[in-house]
Order: C-alpha cells, then sequence, then structure tokens
C-alpha cells in the first residue's frame, strides 16, 4: 500500500482480524485501516486458504497513521491491550498459526520501539505467564477480501455475536483491566449511582482518564438522575462518535478523539441549549478542579 511521505504504516497480528480494527479507528491520528495476510510463504493468499494453515500466514491488521498526530509506540499499547501475548498461535476461541500475534516492523525504528515495548512489557505486565508474541521484519502485506474490511461496521450484529461467543472481552478483562480500564478500553459500563463525580458541583474541567485531554467544563455539567455523570455539550473537537448495536437497538457511543477510550453514549434528550445527554462513565473521567490537581 502506497502512502504519503509524512504518513506511515503498522502492522500487527492480533487474532482474528475482525477484532482489530475497531481499537486503532477511534485513535486520533489514525487515517485508516486495512486486514489482510502477513508472514506467509504464499503470494496472493485468500481467506480460504490462510484458514487451512498451510500458507503460513498471520491474520493481520494494517493501520495507516500520521505520526505527527500519533506515535508508533502509542499503537503498540493499543495493539497490547487488545490481545492475549501468552498464548501461541490462538487467540481466544481461535487455533491455528493464522492466529499467532505478532508485531511486523517495517524498520529499524519500529524494530527498536517494538523491542522497547516488549521489555517494559516483560518488567510491568499484571499477569504470570510469559509473553510469546514474535516480533518480526514485514515482508509483504496481502489485503484482504473486500467483504472482511471494516466487518464490524458492515456486519454489527453478526459481529457482535463473534465477538461475544469468541471470550475475547472476557479474557482481556482478565488480563489486563482493572474497572476503569475495562470500560476505557473494552467499552465496559459502570453501575449507575457508583460515581462520586455525579455530587462534584466545583468548577473545572473534566478530563480523559485514560490521556488526560480535556473533554467537558464544569458549565457543561447537569444532574440528569440517571446515575451517570451528565453533560449537555462537550468540548469542540475532543470525542468521535460512532453506532453501538450491543443492545441491538442502535445507541451513538463516543470516544476520548486523542487516545480512543471510551466513554459512554449520547442521547437527544437533554436540556437547553443543546437538547443532548452526554451520558459519562465517572471513572472514564477525572476532574480537576480549578487552580487545582485532579480527581476521580
Amino acid at each position: 500500500m502506497e502512502v504519503e511521505a509524512s504518513l506511515r504504516n503498522a502492522t500487527f497480528a492480533g487474532g482474528c482480524f475482525w477484532c482489530m480494527e475497531h481499537p486503532f479507528d477511534v485513535l486520533e491520528g489514525v487515517l485508516s485501516t486495512t486486514v489482510g495476510y502477513a508472514g506467509g510463504r504464499e503470494e496472493h493468499p485468500t481467506y480460504e486458504g490462510v484458514c487451512g494453515g498451510g500458507t503460513g500466514h498471520a491474520e493481520v491488521v494494517r493501520v495507516e497513521y500520521d505520526p505527527e498526530r500519533i506515535g508508533y509506540q502509542e499503537l503498540l499499547q493499543v495493539f497490547w491491550k487488545n490481545i492475549d501475548p501468552t498464548t501461541r498461535d490462538r487467540q481466544f476461541c481461535d487455533v491455528g498459526s493464522q492466529y499467532r500475534t505478532a508485531i511486523f516492523y517495517e524498520d529499524e525504528e519500529q524494530r527498536g520501539l517494538a523491542e522497547a515495548s516488549l521489555a517494559e512489557l516483560n518488567r510491568v505486565k499484571p499477569f504470570a505467564q510469559p509473553v510469546v508474541t514474535a516480533i518480526e521484519p514485514l515482508d509483504r502485506f496481502w489485503p484482504a477480501e473486500e467483504y472482511h474490511q471494516d466487518y464490524y461496521r458492515k456486519n454489527p450484529l453478526r459481529y457482535g455475536m463473534y465477538r461475544a461467543g469468541s471470550g475475547r472481552d472476557a479474557r482481556l478483562s482478565e488480563l489486563w483491566q482493572s474497572e476503569r480500564e475495562r470500560i476505557l478500553r473494552q467499552e465496559g459500563t459502570e453501575p449507575p449511582f457508583s460515581s462520586p463525580l455525579n455530587q462534584e458541583k466545583r468548577e473545572g474541567v473534566y478530563v480523559c482518564a485514560g490521556c488526560g485531554q480535556a473533554l467537558f467544563d464544569s458549565s457543561m455539567k447537569f444532574d440528569s438522575g440517571t446515575g451517570w455523570p451528565s453533560f449537555f455539550a462537550v468540548l469542540p473537537d475532543r470525542v468521535a462518535t460512532r453506532q453501538d448495536f450491543r443492545l441491538l437497538m442502535p445507541r451513538t457511543e463516543y470516544h476520548c478523539a486523542r487516545c480512543g477510550g471510551h466513554q459512554g453514549h449520547v442521547f437527544a434528550d437533554g436540556p437547553a441549549p443543546t437538547g443532548m445527554r452526554y451520558c459519562n462513565n465517572g471513572l472514564a473521567l477525572r476532574f480537576i478542579p480549578a487552580g487545582g490537581s485532579g480527581s476521580g
């Protein structure tokens, strides 16, 4: 794939490639994702051939990004938190070398950053098992068939059923996540009336707990009676939205535009002047009082 000189590609194998586009698509600075195949012996691989295990390829996602807006190190962090790096030749319910995990580097800079990221993970990992994810040079990327591209958008119900049945989210939560991480990275929801931010009345700003980007100021907050911190507006260009079909009826979900951290859902039942209600998980926010330090 040709990219402009100022843009870069990053290629990751994380099991079923249907599940690896969305974590990168929501990131500010990511221009596109393409699923495909890498690390194999044959040219022009097909899905049927790769799934048969005979080509040596892994299912991968290629991420096109602007390094002026997001770094390769940040993409690596998103990659780690969306895989199980402790299993060899499988991810969750999918078994075979085509589902192995790997970082395919495109130059020595990416190789160095990938190796440093792996070393840091081994230093701080919250699980006892060894990390078996490979770091390999990218020989060639082969795009997958068109019907696999953006599968989670094109087929949200089937994708949701597959993902729920695969055990991916349960295992990721077991491996990686505090309750805050579960909400930010796996689109969880905290119980209503559980956040102390419901009672927060001071002037200040509410920032993403994942990266610190300011999302709301206190003048936007109101008591919705729902049990979650609620706001009638958001600071300009600070969130990205998408349709969520996990409850079958579509809802509009919003994420931090900088780090992709899940915040909540937006509804058209709020007060004037916007008529909107941004219903936010309290654990996805930190409150910074005017002239003070953060809490939340």
